[in-house]
């Protein structure tokens, strides 16, 4: 997954994202965010019984792991959407919980599995709402604020559909537009539960595409859940594979992607193929894996 983005024709294709051509950044850090012996759960039941993970800045970062895991609970966690029952999501070496909401929205935006939106609803007016931890209160949007909208509309492909109901677009159009409200909250980090989940090949290569995008030309970091792990390991800088709520192995996808790990992991047996060797015979060994599943490890109950 390693073609860019090129200038839209059209509407409805994404554009090439320039790296100084966006509105109304400021020249803050990179944020950090980390987990220190982080314990989750809802009530009596622990999902996640003690996680310590540091995510590197500007990079993006794919859970993996069978459902069930815990890898929705954890990204809620680190968004601030949920308490610890012990430890602490970090960001800036600060409680995530402890950040004033409308500062915590300016560094960090988390696009949850199934969002919602009212009935109606244009591209540009949900894409509005990513301005509201900018906006003083009953404040009209500035000229800024316009700008920074314009800008999240076109370079997710969606200029030409500013008045377009959300229900009249396809899965992936409608992704692109929850996407572009996050780019229009112009927070530093994105955080999203398994972005690509109903859409269809063509939908999921071109969400995360983008995302490689934002990533590479605007320095964007990005922690996400996927379920195709060949996908996860084409545009993750960094996997964290977790089993049972607990970290399994976080590193490269070479390190992480092993036949091993799918068995004890996945219960599949697994054959690795190095990408760049298996196209291009002595090319560096720090290329993508990806893997073909040969077989279950658990046995079928007739």
């Amino acid at each position: 997954m390693t073609s860019r983005m090129s200038l839209p024709s059209q509407p409805g294709e994404p554009a090439h994202i320039q790296s100084k051509g966006c509105p109304g950044d400021s020249s803050a850090k990179a944020p950090r965010l980390s987990a220190r012996n982080l314990r989750l759960g809802y009530a009596d039941k622990v999902i996640v019984p003690g996680m310590t993970l540091d995510f590197e800045p500007a990079r993006i970062h794919c859970l993996i792991g069978p459902n069930g895991c815990g890898k929705s609970t954890l990204l809620r966690a680190l968004a601030g959407l949920m308490k610890p029952q012990d430890g602490e999501a970090l960001l800036d070496d600060r409680a995530v919980t402890s950040w004033p909401r409308r500062r915590l929205a300016r560094r960090l935006a988390m696009l949850p599995q199934h969002p919602q939106a009212p009935e109606g609803l244009s591209v540009e007016q949900l894409v509005r709402y990513g301005r509201f931890p900018h906006q003083r209160l009953f404040a009209p949007l500035g000229e800024q604020d316009h700008a920074r909208v314009s800008w999240a509309i076109r370079v997710t492909g969606l200029a030409g559909y500013e008045a377009r109901p959300l229900s009249a677009l396809s899965g992936g159009e409608r992704q692109r537009a929850w996407i572009a409200l996050c780019l229009a909250q112009q927070a530093d980090l994105l955080i999203l539960d398994e972005p690509t989940t109903y859409l269809d090949l063509g939908h999921q290569l071109e969400i995360l595409e983008l995302l490689q995008a934002l990533n590479r030309e605007q320095g964007l970091t990005v922690i996400m859940s996927l379920h195709d792990l060949n996908q996860a390991a084409q545009v993750g800088h960094r996997l964290v594979a977790m089993r049972s709520g607990q970290l399994v192995q976080a590193g490269p996808p070479a390190e992480v992607l092993t036949e091993r790990l799918l068995a004890d992991v996945f219960r599949i047996r697994a054959r690795i193929i190095d990408d760049a060797s298996a196209a291009h015979g002595d090319a560096p060994a720090s290329a993508s894996p990806y893997f073909v599943a040969l077989s279950s490890l658990t046995p079928p109950t007739l």
